[in-house]
């Protein structure tokens, strides 16, 4: 399938969660989930578009974003410092 179509599928079903809401805790718990990496691709997103500057590039993949969307801004942090020292 085009990307374009997967991807808007996918954006439907989010909103679809959004506003209806589920009964359902573990398919609450995947959902906040899979809101949380995609905050956490943001987040990468905005560094290296800024750390672009001072020549600092996190890859955006699935265990960066897990880090930096479940721990928040530290957890941005700390991969900044993971790859400016032991990298």
């Amino acid at each position: 399938m085009e990307p374009i179509i997967v991807i808007s599928i996918l954006g439907g079903l989010a909103l679809l969660l959004l506003f209806s809401g589920t009964p359902f805790k573990p398919v609450r718990f995947a959902g906040q989930a899979v809101i949380k990496l995609l905050i956490g691709a943001l987040f990468l997103f905005f560094l290296n578009v800024a750390g672009n500057r001072y020549g600092i590039h996190i890859p955006i993949n699935f265990a960066t974003s897990a880090v930096s969307g479940f721990l928040g801004i530290p957890g941005l942090f700390a991969l900044v410092a993971i790859q400016q020292w032991v990298i």
